[in-house]
């Protein structure tokens, strides 16, 4: 009986340890092709919201917690800034920031999205990187939401359910005001974080002719 056991044991080890080899070979043969997969979307992102720059440079010891406590000052504690760059022409003159949010207040979970902010704090756009909400409903935030915020200069914004009027007014997707209002207020979560942290370089920037993060 305890033969027999010590035996099923064994085979139970060997099958868990040769697994966990396979997996860890799996990892390790994908590892690199998911982080360049993931290094291309970030790049064509920038591309996307700041089609003018031609090089993008990445701040340095750039500090989540710090910017997570400017963001909670601001009243803005469902979102969260991952990284930020300088968007930069051929000479190295910079043109504005490209800013990676997080907004955690969508229906289905987090949803992540880059924004392109000028140095007059103009916002070209923005491109979503990561959404999961709901099927027909949310997922329609690329279709509807991201068109709106093109090309718009404005401290903040807000949405509407009754058709956009002004600059600052974003038509609500139907049926779907929980995931307008996780992206209007990312959107504004990053404009904030500019206006507050950044807008201040882009004119010593300016002065100096070119940005050196």
């Amino acid at each position: 009986m305890i033969r027999s056991m010590l035996k099923d044991a064994a085979i139970l080890f060997a099958i868990t340890l040769i697994a966990g080899l396979i997996l860890g070979a799996v990892y390790q043969l994908t590892k690199e092709p998911i982080a360049a997969q993931e290094e291309k979307a970030k790049t064509e992102a920038r591309q996307e919201v700041f089609a003018d720059a031609v090089s993008f440079t990445d701040a340095e010891n750039f500090d989540t917690q710090a910017a997570q406590t400017v963001l909670d000052a601001g009243g803005f504690t469902g979102c969260s800034i991952d990284e930020y760059a300088a968007a930069c022409d051929a000479d190295g003159n910079l043109l504005g920031y490209v800013i990676t949010v997080t907004t955690h207040e969508g229906y289905s979970g987090d949803i992540q999205f880059t924004i392109g902010v000028q140095n007059d704090g103009t916002l070209n756009g923005m491109s979503i990187l990561s959404i999961s909400e709901t099927a027909g409903l949310g997922m329609r935030a690329e279709e509807v939401l991201v068109p709106q915020f093109a090309g718009k200069k404005a401290d903040s914004f807000v949405y509407t359910k009754s058709g956009a009027s002004a600059d600052n007014e974003i038509d609500a997707i139907s049926s779907a005001t929980i995931t307008t209002s996780a992206v209007v207020d990312g959107v504004n979560a990053g404009l904030y974080y500019f206006q507050t942290e950044l807008m201040q370089q882009t004119g010593a920037a300016q002065e100096g002719g070119s940005v050196d993060e």
